[in-house]
């Protein structure tokens, strides 16, 4: 019987297993959309700059794909994300004091209070969104449409199998 531990050991599936390539695609699409949103015309220009100074990471982009136009309760907002409600609160401190979001009195509960847009934010919103878009695109330009399409279906399936996209 031959040593075990004298055969090589085959550690490729540690470079190319499935939850590493979803995290590596999410920071490729994450930069992407982070540098696109530095070169909008629909940016505001001192959020473009601090997206091009790299001031601006995947953290706000984070806070971008969860708070609604409406604006949420920072615990809830948090859950959504995924985050501690402490975490959510010094990242929502962060774009606060960019003016992209204000906390203001909720109107259901008066100990509670809500995150909003600010208008500058709801243009921050909207140069996030043109980003994502144009993302995409260069994503089925580069794997072809039917792979994008199967790859979509098949992340949006596994995503939503726990409740995630909900």
């Amino acid at each position: 019987m031959a040593d075990p531990s004298a055969e090589p050991l085959d550690d490729r599936w540690r470079q190319t297993h499935l939850g590493r390539l979803l995290g590596h695609a999410l920071r490729r699409f994450d930069a992407r959309v982070l540098q696109l949103m530095a070169r909008s015309a629909e940016a505001p220009l001192a959020l473009s700059n601090l997206a091009a100074r790299e001031q601006v990471g995947a953290a706000h982009v984070h806070l971008t794909r969860h708070l609604s136009p409406a604006g949420d309760r920072l615990t809830a907002l948090a859950a959504r994300a995924g985050m501690t409600k402490q975490s959510m609160a010094a990242l929502v401190d962060q774009c606060e004091a960019w003016g992209l979001v204000v906390r203001e009195a909720d109107p259901h509960d008066a100990r509670a209070r809500t995150v909003r847009y600010t208008p500058l934010g709801l243009s921050w919103r909207e140069a996030f969104r043109q980003a994502v878009a144009q993302a995409e695109a260069e994503f089925r330009a580069e794997v072809g449409a039917e792979v994008a399409t199967v790859v979509a279906l098949g992340l949006e399936a596994y995503a939503g199998a726990d409740g995630a996209l909900a």
